[in-house]
């Protein structure tokens, strides 16, 4: 009998998970799922904004065919699931698994293919929150990272033991407004957070990035600690005050994320469930950290692109592996269906990484690119006139100033295009010689020939994919 374990948090990073380096905050029970399993060190969101994320994970669809491209919850652009597109836990429910689906969901309509679901209206509460169950609106007392867990143990605890089961488990931390549970909230505040290297990034060869002024963390960020942040800082200082609050803040918030992962993985333990179960921890997208100057995601640059991937299941599967092959979160559906030995619906369109969890070489038609492609409201201008679009001062609604851009990267390379600025606006990247995307190389006479092969894949995966917006 094989059993599924899903976990998703939002907004978090490999900047904040110990199997990847970093020092803070501690995540030793996340880690153990890398520990016994496998660390994808090259893994990417196909767009880093939650709807559209968490739909192409339920479905291994990218956001133009699952139908999600934005975030569901804006009265403007009402998007939902396609009926005809496939999730992995209707699938697997057809096939006889016990279905669960816990914590944050944010899509708009209801769950499809869950026997038991619980879960945040929209963005959901820190203390005390909503909870919907089962189409009921109901408070439940107490720190939701804490109940999310209750709520996991619950469900599998009633799950018959000659039974499959798959738990879908998703935390709303660490997402804004960073609120820690109380036993945390002093947490950490010895450590100083380390500031990145490109904090205080001018944009000088990157004129879109500068324009997104409302990423700035210190100007975005201040209201959440209004009446805290002491009077007398200079604008150096009151920035670095910011900056260090919200670091810890986000410590804590995944100080609780990893007891209550440690609960789960307890649990399959003790109940003699854990050789046979997969589990997978991930995250709907990256997130700035001050890089740049920022926080939040939706940019294509590596912060927000880039996402914790491991996995394990300790009978099936070795452990203590790490890959660097492209992979995306378009690629969890198919593994999951493979894993439980489920037909692959055509709909699909990424690929199982089992092969890379055995172990094996990375196949040799595995993909040389990973495909990105951020829509939010694109539906604003998308039938507006191109040549509108191009004349100077040609305006038009972004959440942060971030216009609808796609792109491809490669294990060294990235090419992005920002499709709503006007014609010819693009960005090229050396990820080797400039790991933190900081100067622009679209222009540079030796850049060409890569620009052209670049393209080239963009153009390649658009029509692969479908992708013709």
């Amino acid at each position: 009998m094989k059993n599924i374990i899903f976990i998703m948090t939002d907004d978090h990073t490999v900047a904040e998970m110990g199997c990847y380096g970093a020092e803070m905050p501690p995540t030793p029970n996340l880690d153990r799922i890398a520990a016994q399993g496998t660390r994808f060190d090259r893994a990417f969101c196909t767009n880093a904004l939650c709807a559209p994320s968490r739909a192409t994970v339920l479905t291994g669809c990218f956001a133009n065919v699952h139908g999600i491209r934005g975030n569901s919850e804006a009265a403007y652009a009402v998007e939902e699931l396609k009926p005809g597109i496939p999730t992995f836990p209707e699938i697997l429910r057809r096939v006889g698994y016990r279905t669960g689906l816990v914590g944050k969901y944010h899509i708009r309509q209801a769950p499809r293919g869950f026997d038991h679901w619980i879960i945040h209206p929209g963005q959901g509460d820190y203390v005390d929150p909503v909870f919907i169950d089962a189409g009921v609106e109901r408070i439940i007392e107490g720190y939701a990272t804490d109940i999310t867990g209750d709520l996991a143990l619950e469900f599998l605890e009633g799950v018959p033991h000659d039974q499959p089961f798959c738990l879908v488990y998703q935390f709303k931390a660490p997402h804004r407004p960073f609120a820690p549970a109380e036993r945390h909230a002093g947490l950490f505040e010895d450590i100083e957070p380390a500031k990145p290297r490109t904090y205080d990034d001018d944009y000088t060869t990157r004129p879109v990035a500068g324009l997104a002024q409302d990423m700035r963390f210190d100007i975005s960020l201040a209201p959440d600690y209004e009446g805290e942040i002491p009077n007398d800082l200079s604008t150096s200082e009151r920035r670095d005050w910011i900056y260090r609050r919200f670091r810890r803040d986000r410590w804590r918030t995944m100080a609780g994320v990893d007891e209550n992962v440690g609960r789960v993985l307890n649990w399959l333990h003790d109940s003699g469930r854990a050789d046979d179960t997969l589990v997978i921890y991930t995250s709907d997208h990256g997130y700035f950290l001050g890089d740049h100057g920022w926080y939040d995601k939706r940019f294509m640059y590596e912060p927000a692109l880039r996402i914790p991937l491991v996995a394990c299941c300790p009978s099936l599967l070795p452990g203590d592996l790490d890959t660097d092959a492209l992979v995306m979160n378009v690629d969890v559906c198919p593994t999951i269906l493979d894993f439980a030995g489920v037909d692959i619906p055509a709909t699909v369109q990424g690929r199982s990484l089992l092969p890379l969890m055995a172990g094996e070489e990375t196949p040799a038609n595995w993909r040389r690119c990973v495909y990105y492609a951020y829509y939010e409201d694109s539906w604003r201008w998308r039938d507006q006139p191109a040549t509108q679009m191009a004349e100077p001062g040609f305006q038009y609604f972004t959440p942060h100033r971030i216009g609808p851009h796609r792109g491809v990267r490669s294990s060294r390379y990235k090419l992005i295009e920002y499709f709503a600025e006007g014609p010819d606006v693009w960005e090229f990247f050396d990820l080797e010689r400039d790991p933190d995307e900081i100067i622009n190389r679209y222009d540079d006479a030796e850049s060409q020939h890569l620009v052209k092969k670049m393209k080239g894949e963009l153009s390649r995966l658009r029509n692969q994919y479908g992708d013709d917006h």
